[in-house]
């Protein structure tokens, strides 16, 4: 399993920056669909990201149909507030690659979007009257699920001291 991260026209650099270091260290690619808020060299963007740059998988798409049109196989996950499924219900042991989609920080995904695809519009539990967790925060609750589905595939489970 391939796991995938697509941010739809991002507006704020430190999220990206973040969940590019996110990406990094799982393995994860990093798909950016323009228009983004920002350049991708912005000191913002570079230093959340850290170090981990030159080891992160990172693509470029002018439009989301783009995406999807470069991945006609993939099982695209929508992350959103409106949702009905939590992201603890949705099945992501599969041999598909997965893409976690989330739109801009200040709009989320286009609602027709969501409508198209409601049987995988997932969502993170929250009170009632609040709005939205931070993006990159976001990025990394589901990423870490789909994860533990499936097996921590790749990654060091254990640390050791020094």
């Amino acid at each position: 399993m391939k796991l995938h991260i697509v941010l739809v026209e991002p507006e704020i650099p430190a999220n990206t920056g973040n969940i590019s270091r996110t990406c990094s260290v799982i393995g994860a690619a990093l798909h950016l669909v323009h228009p983004l808020g920002f350049d991708i060299s912005e000191k913002q963007v570079r230093r959340a990201g850290l170090d981990y740059w030159d080891e992160l998988e990172l693509y470029e798409h002018p439009s989301f149909d783009a995406v999807q049109a470069a991945y006609p196989d993939g099982k695209f996950y929508y992350c959103t507030t409106k949702g009905s499924n939590t992201y603890c219900e949705a099945d992501f042991s599969c041999d598909k690659e997965i893409f976690l989609v989330f739109g801009k920080e200040t709009k989320g995904l286009p609602e027709g979007l969501l409508k198209e695809n409601l049987d995988t519009c997932i969502r993170i539990p929250m009170k009632e009257n609040k709005r939205s967790l931070n993006l990159s925060n976001s990025v990394a609750i589901i990423a870490y699920e789909v994860l533990r589905q499936t097996g921590f595939e790749n990654l060091a489970k254990e640390g050791r001291l020094v």
